[in-house]
């Protein structure tokens, strides 16, 4: 599908439950469009949003009013209104997500954690397994590492077992949550030409990149956040 996400008039608060229920809006009619073959990139300063948008793509957050139409397998998913199990479905299948964080799992090998994903989606193991091989000897981490359990690695090891895991699938819609933010020079423009290879196979990326230059090399349009600050009015 050409355009297998639509965001339509979302809004999203959080309450305080710790200080008296008090509501705190973070993002008001968030409008867009996610296009097969592009990157877009949320822009804006810290605090804007950004992040708690792609949660809500992704169904970390709730969604106090509008759409998120996804195309998941032929359908037609709001996601704003889905149950959890259409939720866990569309991210089996359709939405895959790097966060700036890796969930390490005790004495889980970075292999099998980077293939984990691919065997969810009934590849056989060992061709899963060399595939999340060709990843992070491509992301440059070392092999001797590659049999161990992240949770001991470096920031920039971890991110690096992340990416791998993240990029592992043929989801046709990735988001990416700050993906470069532990790394090195080196492993940045790595991942720079993972996300072209991406956007060639026809993926919809949408990305949040602090990082001028990264932003600048992936970035095929700006979506800027700040017009969906909460009581701002549309010129």
């Amino acid at each position: 599908m050409a355009t297998p996400v639509v965001v339509s008039e979302v809004s999203k608060s959080f309450t305080m439950h710790l200080r008296d229920g008090i509501r705190l809006p973070v993002v008001d009619g968030v409008s867009f469009a996610m296009k097969a073959g592009e990157c877009a990139v949320l822009g804006g300063p810290s605090g804007a949003g950004k992040s708690s948008i792609l949660k809500m793509l992704y169904g970390n957050y709730s969604v106090d009013a509008g759409q998120i139409v996804v195309d998941h397998r032929g359908q037609l998913i709001d996601l704003a209104k889905a149950s959890p199990r259409t939720v866990l479905s569309v991210r089996r299948d359709t939405i895959g997500y790097v966060s700036q964080f890796l969930r390490t799992v005790p004495r889980v090998s970075a292999l099998d954690v980077v293939a984990e994903p691919l065997v969810s989606l009934g590849e056989g193991r060992e061709a899963a397994r060399a595939r999340a091989q060709e990843l992070l000897a491509r992301l440059n981490l070392p092999e001797r590492l590659w049999s161990l359990p992240p949770a001991t690695f470096s920031g920039g090891e971890q991110q690096r077992v992340n990416i791998a895991r993240g990029f592992i699938t043929p989801h046709p819609v990735l988001l990416l949550d700050e993906p470069t933010a532990s790394l090195d020079a080196k492993n940045r423009e790595v991942v720079i030409e993972m996300i072209a290879a991406k956007k060639r196979d026809g993926a919809a990326l949408l990305g949040i990149f602090h990082d001028a230059d990264v932003r600048e090399a992936v970035a095929d349009r700006i979506i800027d956040v700040t017009q969906f600050a909460p009581g701002k009015i549309a010129a």
